[in-house]
């Protein structure tokens, strides 16, 4: 399975228009390979480098229950049910270091079952419900500057 966007490249820059305080709106991503079997796809956006900034690990958008057969996610959509991320509200929340370069990680997961998790579930709620029925994953990095 492959996660991509239009927008930038693995381990590319991220466009300032995806940033939290510029504009706010989620890139475009592409879907390709996803296994048969697959009833959803769930996707989390973190920043692991904020460790150093701000203690944790970042929790930037969760998006569950994703209709398996998706190519594409357009710019600025919610292709699914919306958790909760670390800004306090469900929805995206893009990059926003406070102190220098991080990279940001998109994980897509190819699931056995839909979640059927309400809406504003956390990260560690959806990951407990994705327990046993992950069947494949892919992952794109991007970078994004204060």
């Amino acid at each position: 399975m492959e996660l991509g966007s239009g927008a930038f490249g693995h381990g590319g820059v991220i466009p300032r228009m995806y940033g939290y305080k510029n504009g706010n709106t989620s890139p475009p991503l592409n879907i390709s390979g996803v296994p048969d079997g697959a009833k959803s796809l769930a996707l989390i956006m973190d920043d692991p480098d904020a460790v150093g900034a701000v203690g944790k690990v970042w929790v930037h958008w969760v998006v569950w229950d994703i209709d398996p057969s998706t190519g594409s996610i357009p710019e600025g959509s919610a292709p699914g049910t919306e958790g909760t991320t670390d800004f306090g509200s469900a929805g995206y929340g893009g990059p926003a270091p406070p102190d220098r370069e991080h990279t940001y990680v998109l994980k897509l997961y190819a699931l056995d079952a839909r979640l059927g998790a309400p809406a504003g579930s956390t990260r560690a709620e959806i990951e407990g419900a994705m327990s046993g029925h992950v069947l494949a994953e892919a992952r794109l990095e991007g970078r994004y500057s204060p």
